[in-house]
């Protein structure tokens, strides 16, 4: 099969774990939807492709930086005592907050639609954007330092054990499997990794009041660095030896 491979680098970046609110926490490296919505944005879908994504990257170091956050509540008049902002009768509350910011991050993305023949198109969109492109929040830009269509197939190691670059996403159900068999550097096991559900794509579901809600398809995911791919055991690389993790 065939991938779209992104190198990217990022000066500052915050991916945002949804339930964090004050602060801004951010994920270690973009989730899959963040990617995903990212590319339908800038290939300009109006529906949804499935693809599945492989996501590795770094970063220097982190810091925090201030933000203004707005919130209001649906319908509440505006109270001179409690708001800070009247917008035509209604209340707005105004305070600060943080944002957790990694630096300096350099990512490696590889994309794999499910129809194989949309590869061209989403290259194409990938390499003249319809405008610059953020990953993370709308000021998070995104340097685009190489898009490059890729075969990826199933490699067994036959020379040594692999070292991997990068910090990786790794899917619990590739683990499961035993497709592939990892192990830190150091002889430790995957507990030392980090598990996240990571939303991936949604469907809209109807309530019981008539409207629509987003239900999340989430990743079991293991958040890994420095590890290795053990000689004799089998992984997906690219045709320019990158690991590839879906």
């Amino acid at each position: 099969m065939q991938a779209i491979r992104l190198k990217i680098y990022q000066q500052t970046a915050n991916y945002r774990v949804p339930v964090s609110h004050e602060f801004r926490e951010s994920y270690p490296l973009p989730p899959y939807s963040t990617v995903i919505g990212m590319v339908h944005y800038l290939c300009n879908f109006t529906k949804y492709h499935p693809m599945n994504i492989s996501i590795q990257g770094s970063s220097n170091s982190t810091t925090s930086d201030f933000f203004t956050r707005y919130e209001f509540k649906s319908g509440m008049k505006f109270e001179p005592s409690r708001h800070q902002l009247n917008a035509e009768g209604f209340g707005i509350s105004r305070g600060i907050g943080y944002t957790q910011l990694l630096v300096d991050v350099n990512l490696i993305l590889h994309i794999i639609p499910q129809d194989q023949s949309e590869i061209q198109m989403i290259y194409e969109g990938l390499r003249h954007p319809r405008e610059y492109p953020s990953i993370g929040r709308r000021e998070d830009l995104a340097v685009f330092e190489s898009v490059k269509i890729v075969n990826v197939e199933r490699q067994k190691l036959e020379d040594g054990d692999y070292d991997i670059q990068y910090a990786s996403y790794i899917p619990q159900s590739v683990i499961d499997q035993n497709i592939i068999n990892l192990k830190d550097s150091n002889g430790g096991s995957l507990k030392r990794g980090t598990i996240y559900e990571l939303n991936k794509d949604y469907r809209l579901v109807q309530t019981r009041k008539g409207k629509f809600e987003r239900r999340w398809n989430k990743i079991p995911t293991i958040y890994l660095s420095n590890y290795q791919i053990l000689e004799g055991k089998e992984c997906l690389f690219d045709s320019d030896d990158y690991p590839v993790f879906i």
